[in-house]
């Protein structure tokens, strides 16, 4: 029997139609910007701010336990959280976590790598992201990975059909590339600069005997002579440049006069500006100024605020990404979910007890209704009302009193202020 033309046809993959025209060459890797190894330097290492923020994000998250589902039911043992907990014979669970964040906000990007035996993942290891390039197949996704160190190669390929590999790369939006992400620094690029611009003008300043620049001016604009000029600037160099030297004063001869040609530091408001510039790079990172002990921030009107915010918008949204890729790649082949545990946290218990002693004092709740703003299952008879004694219902007190009513005299007595016999 010759089947319908319906049923004939050859099934059609599943893909995108824009997907091939991402890609210049399918199988040659689409280079990462650069811009790592200045991002790393100039944000991380030379930027105390960019560096504490960086910081204050990767402790957060490291210092947050893990608990495995399956289902609605907690497994207290399972071997995703002991990966989890010993990534690698190397790192510690939190300190991978640290890298893992670390890079990912350097570089706007995260790649680690899965060591499996059989079909168990038994360790984790961190890849620097600059040198770790994507390699796209025809279609518009990643062929393969390929690590490079040293002169060496490591190729991983990522399957086609199910996009699983033995790398997975972790990215922070980017407008502007279809394979990596973008860093925050890059962001906050100028807030960066500002900050350290202006700390190097104030180290400049401290060596320079914490005046500002100025000039030797001559008498009726006389020359002076090679010898006299030569002598003249090794002598300031010596005796009255650097912190040393710093309110030594200064002899003239030969009709010189010191004339100063710069700003003083409150002209220039130097101090408001690197203040300004640090703030800035708090605010690319979600980090509040105020955890970092940066004056002349108003947002927030004590440090408990500050650290709930910090939460809130920047820790939580990070680990439910985490968590998502995670799952993708670990937990969900095992048949299990990763969740973040944050009744721990010390800013999320402060909130939820506020909630909860609400709830508590809440008549309009029911029993239930209160175990569940708390998180707890339902108990039998927990679907009622709980109200004080000495209060009763506005219907109780209109009805006129009979034997159905009202059948207790403790209750005639308490609304008409009758003694019971």
């Amino acid at each position: 029997m010759k089947l319908p033309r319906l049923f004939s046809r050859t099934p059609e993959a599943k893909e995108s139609r824009v997907g091939a025209a991402l890609v210049m060459n399918a199988g040659q890797p689409a280079w990462t910007p650069k811009n790592y190894k200045s991002f790393a330097e100039e944000g991380y290492s030379r930027n105390v701010v960019a560096y504490q923020a960086i910081n204050k994000v990767a402790d957060a998250i490291a210092s947050v336990q893990w608990t495995v589902f399956r289902g609605q039911q907690e497994l207290t043992e399972h071997p995703v959280l002991n990966l989890i907990s010993n990534p690698n014979p190397l790192q510690s669970g939190p300190q991978y976590m640290r890298a893992k964040i670390g890079f990912l906000l350097i570089a706007g990007n995260g790649y680690e790598e899965r060591v499996m035996v059989g079909r168990e993942t038994r360790e984790l290891y961190q890849l620097r992201p600059d040198r770790v390039k994507i390699v796209p197949s025809p279609n518009g996704i990643p062929m393969a990975y390929v690590y490079e160190a040293n002169g060496r190669k490591v190729r991983f390929d990522v399957d086609q059909n199910t996009l699983d590999s033995d790398v997975r790369h972790l990215r922070m939006f980017n407008p502007l590339n279809d394979w990596y992400g973008m860093s925050p620094i890059e962001a906050g690029a100028y807030g960066i600069d500002q900050h350290n611009e202006a700390m190097t003008w104030m180290q400049s300043l401290l060596q320079n005997s914490a005046r500002p620049s100025g000039a030797l001016v001559t008498k009726d604009g006389e020359e002076l002579s090679e010898d006299n000029f030569n002598r003249l600037k090794a002598q300031i160099e010596e005796q009255y440049a650097g912190a040393r030297n710093a309110g030594r004063p200064m002899l003239l001869e030969g009709g010189l006069d010191w004339k100063a040609m710069g700003f003083s530091p409150s002209d220039m408001a130097i101090l408001e500006t690197k203040f300004s510039a640090a703030r800035d790079v708090c605010l690319a990172f979600g980090v509040p100024p105020q955890l970092l002990g940066i004056p002349g921030d108003n947002t927030y009107s004590n440090y408990a605020e500050a650290r709930l915010a910090f939460w809130e918008d920047t820790v939580i949204p990070l680990l439910d990404m985490i968590a998502a890729d995670w799952n993708a790649w670990l937990a969900e082949p095992l048949g299990v979910e990763l969740r973040p545990d944050l009744d721990q946290v010390p800013a999320i218990a402060d909130k939820r007890q506020v909630l909860w002693d609400m709830a508590d004092r809440a008549q309009d709740l029911t029993i239930n209704e209160r175990r569940a703003m708390k998180g707890y299952e339902p108990i039998a008879g927990g679907d009622v009302l709980l109200v004080p004694s000495t209060q009763i219902s506005l219907s109780m007190a209109t009805e006129p009193m009979n034997e159905t009513t009202m059948p207790n005299a403790d209750i005639k007595a308490l609304v008409y202020g009758q003694k019971a016999d």
